[in-house]
């Protein structure tokens, strides 16, 4: 019987050595190449965070994400007229398509408030609860103070929450979703971004001037950072997520890498 614990003891052994090597093995993480294409580190990180930036005048929650964590930032608005909806879904199908392709998001911080707007969102409405046009509110160097307008620069709550986002995360561009103008407009210097996300998609490249008190003046005059007004067809309001996304996937893409 010696044969037979000598072998029992040989099977015994090489199974256990199977055992350890297989845990070791699977205790090991997968290339990062193969999961994403990209063997940073970066890739790795979760590719999406959500945060509340603060609440509206009705006291509803103003969420925004951040999407990768480069040093090349971009800020995309929409919904900051809620009687403009198009833009929520546009950038919810953004967001989606950058988080099933991480790599994308390689040297990149893609911020997105998909509803600026909430108050005047939920009531179709372009002003927000006080009626203060959130497009008007801001401290820009054209601005006019008045009831529509606010009676300083960022005396609505909405409105400061993005130039909050804009003086934490320094983006170097800001791309803000309106309708109904049908065309790609922009302030600072943002003409060869403006023309390229134009030719990206049916919209034409149109400079319509700086509003007082707008985003555009703000981040564009005031402080300098190109920025883009991308204006969309009033119809587009009737458009399903993955045909807004058909139209003008490219053009946001080109924001994005640009």
């Amino acid at each position: 019987m010696k044969w037979m614990d000598a072998g029992l003891r040989m099977v015994i052994g090489l199974w256990g050595a199977f055992l350890i090597c297989g845990c070791q093995s699977s205790s090991r993480l997968p290339r990062a190449d193969m999961l994403y294409e990209d063997s940073s580190l970066e890739s790795l990180l979760p590719a999406v965070q959500h945060h509340v930036g603060g609440r509206s005048v009705m006291n509803r929650l103003i969420m925004y994400q951040t999407l990768g964590n480069g040093a090349d930032c971009i800020l995309i608005i929409a919904s900051i007229h809620g009687s403009e909806p198009a833009g929520t879904p546009l950038v919810r199908s953004l967001s989606q398509y950058l988080q099933e392709r991480p790599y994308l998001l390689k040297g990149k911080t893609v911020v997105i408030v998909p509803v600026a707007n909430p108050d005047g969102r939920a009531h179709r409405n372009r002003h927000n609860a006080r009626g203060v046009d959130l497009n008007r509110n801001f401290a820009a160097n054209n601005r006019v103070n008045s009831g529509t307008h606010g009676m300083s620069g960022q005396s609505e709550p909405e409105a400061g929450l993005i130039a909050r986002l804009i003086k934490t995360h320094r983006p170097n561009r800001i791309v803000t979703l309106h309708q109904p103008l049908n065309c790609v407009d922009y302030d600072g210097p943002a003409y060869d971004l403006a023309k390229r996300m134009a030719d990206a998609c049916d919209l034409p490249l149109k400079k319509l001037g700086s509003r007082p008190g707008s985003l555009g003046a703000y981040a564009g005059e005031t402080l300098g950072i190109p920025i883009v007004t991308f204006e969309m067809l009033k119809r587009d309001s009737a458009l399903s997520e993955d045909q807004l996304w058909s139209r003008y996937g490219k053009a946001m893409m080109v924001a994005v890498n640009y």
